[in-house]
């Protein structure tokens, strides 16, 4: 089994992001979003008109600063590559939220990074604040759009 990486968070998070399930190339890197293919950190970057450095700290400095949260919808899974359609054939363990939210957290909004993440989380968890489906910011989709994101992310 693989693990994921734990929430990244503080009191002050409004928005939570989610994910699947890290890919190799983030298990690799140690972080949300490690694999330089995905679109995620420059998405960031473009939105909020801002540089983030490529390491660690810098992102967690980036993310505190813009009250952004991370985690993904799966913490443990057996896995063997990293695509999302995978993910509903293997074995995995789903996280726990509860202290991702008020009142441990401000968090406002839930946005989802593609599909899988989505429809996982809605299978297994009701929760009264939106949670939207987002267009995946892996370089393998087609149909990502930073419009959307900049709408969600913006209009808190």
């Amino acid at each position: 089994m693989h693990n994921g990486f734990q929430p990244f968070y503080n009191e002050n998070s409004e928005i939570l992001i989610l994910g699947s399930f890290p890919s190799i190339k983030s298990r690799e890197n140690g972080f949300y979003y490690g694999n330089k293919q995905n679109r995620f950190w420059r998405m960031l970057e473009r939105i909020f008109e801002e540089k983030i450095e490529d390491n660690i700290p810098s992102k967690k400095v980036f993310l505190t600063k813009h009250k952004i949260a991370l985690y993904d919808v799966i913490i443990e899974s057996d896995l063997k590559g990293s695509a999302d359609s995978d993910l509903i054939c293997s074995q995995h363990k789903i996280a726990e939220f509860e202290k991702l939210f008020p009142p441990f957290t401000k968090i406002q909004k839930i946005l989802c990074n593609g599909k899988a993440a989505y429809n996982l989380f809605i299978a297994n968890y009701k929760i009264k604040m939106p949670v939207l489906c987002m267009p995946s910011t892996s370089s393998a989709n087609p149909r990502y759009d930073i419009n959307v994101w900049t709408n969600a992310i913006k209009n808190a």
